[in-house]
């Protein structure tokens, strides 16, 4: 598989473009190594009668210019007529799909006086019908108005609904609502024909002081409003502008959360390089890094970088329908020859070309990032081949359980434990053998250390049990006892009583030079009154240590404390081991966007209880929305070289654990008193600090896992570098909420959650709360609504 990053798609913007592009300019935008160009829609000409109608409109002293305030909030005065030839240049041409709309800038979707609203409202429908006409498939709406923006609450929700309405009559083009990364006061550049600035003073708010101050959420607080009203659409995108100088890591993060899909990058943000030539801090090579490794990777705009350079003498322009004439990914990285016309555009082909290869994960996950998949059944269903294949690839896994092995098998003969077998070899049971990668990696563990075991292997898919056989007498040399049984109905090990039963018992001095085993010692006494009298009849005995591979993305999801449960009778009651050992579910509050728009807007059409099921899922676009100060009480402390080195690991994400099983469970209940399960039931009640305001879509759920004391598997993001780095075998899990919950700044998010079963399935239920401290009381905000995934339950 491909380890290089995803191609970048850079475009080409310029502000002074008044005129739509015609078909040469986009070929010689191909040909200067352009994969598109922005144009206007419309022309100067239609801006003129657009004006000359709202001066009218203002001046004449009609009636409808000296309505009041009520009665104009309601009327529409002013009447745009369609428009005409003098209006666009813009035709339908083969080339028109590599051209990115621009919606007038001048307009003001959201201003507080009602004509500037109502004319601006008019001029984005003319204009998107006929970019809808022409065929293009994506435009750039200008955003709010923002420096305090939340503040105009109406005047946002006017904007919304005027993009909402344009969703419906342009179904066919994608909207980029253009904004800054952050709202500073003073950045909304206001040029000379603006119609912002023709409202007039009667309907303009008064200006607070808290207006004037830089707000970092403020432009992402102004979007998430847009996108709210607009239902989360599936064509509702945003165009990034990037400032010179970036926000903090959180602001960052919470943008990458979100459907970024264009960057758009002015030359003030470059900087000369020793050699004069322009380049990009390492703060904004860091940031396109981890835009550029998204599932759907934003394009580039560079914006303000110099003209479209003509294309060289001979150029055919009919060749723009062919694609030889595109450039070729080497085309894009050669040097020029003579000076470069396109200076900027050559530094992000360069800096494409030196993306780091994606790590294992990303490679494997290619295609599944943010992906919602349903957990396995292991009990319910008898898994495919490519399945158990899927999850062997993984050797970090499988590394971490011979290691394991080995360490138990080593202190199993170090501190001289009986072994079960009467023969004295170790008795491993592989438990859910699936196609055998945990019993070759035991064999090879008992080798390593030098120590005969008496392997066994089990496996309820009759499917995989054939190719269990294959592999006994192809790789493992007939050494496995195969058993095709649900581990909780085996009755254990077994050999026939005429065998005769020799019990070794391997002692080891402590002050003994070196590592090779003593000769064992013998002893037999009777273990059952069969074997006393010399029956024939087959001799069960005990398990030293029970290997499985049940654990699901949130631990014990795929029900391994019941499996285990299930078997521990047959364990070596004293001294049997169980790998793993424990393990911890753990939990923290996300903003999702893409996977609640996907659970809200398509799943729960077909499946109505979408938003209370657990999805495994490839977390990628997200943001842990609860976070600590570096050096904060509770913040982590392991660290690995790779988050010394990653900017994004000094946020501290709260990440906090919601209960844990051991094995073998020592207080376990009679098998009389199991059947309800009722044993296996948790409840976790945790809460998490959220700093800034967020809009919270969910849960990621993820593990850790000790498999044996110094050897650990985990999930956790804030752990996994240091005890399982690149591992692949387990995403995360998601528990979704059917209503997005909003979290102010400074607030507390509470989560209770369930682990609950009828003695039939297993099924989790979760509530998300979010509090704020005002007087010294904790008030409830939002959230509160119950989720229960009990109709989608795992079967036992």
């Amino acid at each position: 598989m491909d380890d290089s990053v995803s191609s970048f798609c850079i475009g080409h913007h310029d502000p002074r473009r008044v005129l739509p592009v015609t078909p040469q300019a986009v070929h010689n935008a191909h040909v200067a190594n352009y994969d598109m160009v922005t144009s206007p829609i419309t022309t100067p000409h239609f801006h003129s009668r657009v004006m000359t109608l709202l001066s009218s409109a203002l001046t004449d002293g009609s009636p409808s210019a000296a309505l009041d305030i009520a009665q104009q909030r309601n009327g529409s005065p002013v009447v745009i007529p369609p428009l005409t030839p003098a209006d666009s240049s813009l035709t339908p041409h083969a080339s028109v799909n590599q051209i990115v709309g621009l919606i007038s800038p001048w307009i003001d979707l959201a201003s507080p006086d009602p004509i500037i609203a109502d004319l601006s409202r008019q001029v984005l429908k003319l204009e998107l019908n006929y970019a809808a006409f022409c065929g293009l498939t994506c435009v750039l709406i200008p955003g709010p108005q923002l420096a305090g923006s939340t503040g105009n609450a109406a005047g946002l929700a006017q904007y919304a609904r005027a993009v909402l309405d344009g969703l419906g009559q342009a179904p066919f083009i994608q909207f980029h609502i253009w904004l800054p990364m952050v709202d500073l006061p003073g950045s909304d550049r206001q040029d000379m024909g603006d119609l912002r600035l023709f409202a007039r003073t009667a309907f303009l708010p008064h200006e607070t002081q808290a207006a004037l101050q830089p707000d970092l959420f403020g432009s992402w607080e102004a979007w998430d409003i847009i996108r709210s009203i607009c239902k989360y659409s599936s064509r509702l995108f945003v165009a990034l502008d990037l400032p010179q100088l970036l926000p903090p890591l959180p602001v960052q993060s919470r943008w990458y959360s979100e459907p970024v899909r264009i960057l758009t990058l002015e030359a003030c943000i470059f900087v000369a390089n020793p050699k004069g030539y322009p380049a990009l801090s390492k703060a904004h090579q860091s940031l396109i890094s981890r835009f550029i490794r998204l599932r759907t990777p934003p394009w580039f705009l560079l914006s303000n970088c110099g003209p479209i350079p003509p294309a060289p003498n001979g150029s055919n322009l009919n060749d723009i329908n062919s694609p030889s004439s595109f450039p070729t990914p080497a085309e894009s990285f050669r040097s020029p020859t003579i000076k470069d016309a396109t200076p900027h555009l050559s530094y992000l082909r360069n800096l494409q070309s030196r993306q780091p290869p994606l790590a294992p994960i990303e490679r494997f996950g290619a295609g599944y990032q943010d992906f919602l998949q349903a957990p396995l059944q292991p009990l319910a269903v008898n898994l495919e081949s490519i399945t158990y294949e899927v999850f062997e690839r993984d050797p970090v896994k499988y590394d971490q359980y011979e290691k394991a092995i080995a360490r138990a098998l080593h202190d199993w003969v170090e501190q001289g434990k009986p072994t079960s077998n009467p023969d004295g070899r170790v008795v491993v049971a592989v438990v859910g053998a699936g196609r055998g990668p945990l019993v070759t990696r035991a064999l090879k563990a008992g080798q390593d250390v030098g120590v005969d075991i008496d392997m066994w292997a089990l496996e309820k898919n009759p499917n995989a049990f054939v190719l269990l056989q294959t592999h006994n007498q192809t790789i493992w040399n007939q050494t496995v006892s195969l058993v095709h049984s649900d581990m909780r109905t085996w009755k254990g090990p077994v050999r026939e009583a005429s065998e005769t039963p020799i019990r070794q018992i391997y002692n080891k001095e402590p002050d003994e030079a070196d590592d090779s085993l003593q000769p064992p010692t013998t002893s037999y006494a009777p273990t059952n009154e069969a074997e006393s009298i010399g029956s024939s009849q087959p001799v069960f005995y005990k398990i030293d240590i029970l290997i499985s591979e049940l654990l699901g993305s949130f631990a014990d999801n795929e029900l391994s404390p019941e499996c285990l449960d299930g078997i521990q009778h047959l364990m070596n009651p004293i001294h049997g081991i169980s790998i793993p050992a424990s393990y911890t579910a753990f939990i923290s509050p996300i903003a999702t966007p893409k996977l609640y728009a996907d659970i809200n807007n398509s799943m729960v059409q077909t499946m109505p209880n979408a938003a209370e099921i657990p999805y495994v899922v490839l977390l990628n676009a997200i943001d842990l929305v609860s976070t600590i100060s570096p050096g904060h009480a509770g913040s982590p402390t392991s660290e690995s070289p790779k988050q010394r080195n990653n900017p994004a690991a000094d946020q501290s994400p709260v990440i906090l654990p919601t209960w844990t099983f051991h094995h073998p469970n020592n207080t376990l209940p009679p098998a009389t008193s199991r059947s309800s399960n009722m044993h296996n039931t948790r409840f976790s009640s945790t809460t998490f600090p959220v700093p800034n305001r967020a809009t919270i879509h969910g849960l990621a759920g993820y593990f850790e896992s000790v498999l044996y004391p110094g050897v650990e598997l985990s999930t956790n993001p804030l752990t996994m570098a240091a005890k399982s780095e690149d591992m692949i075998s387990w995403f995360p899990i998601y528990f979704p909420l059917k209503q997005a919950v909003v979290a102010p700044d400074e607030s507390e998010v509470e989560v209770c959650m369930w682990r609950r079963t009828d003695g039939r399935k297993v099924w989790y239920e979760w509530v998300v709360d979010v509090y704020l401290r005002t007087k010294g009381r904790r008030t409830r905000v939002g959230g509160g609504e119950l989720h229960s995934s009990e109709k989608e339950g795992c079967l036992m």
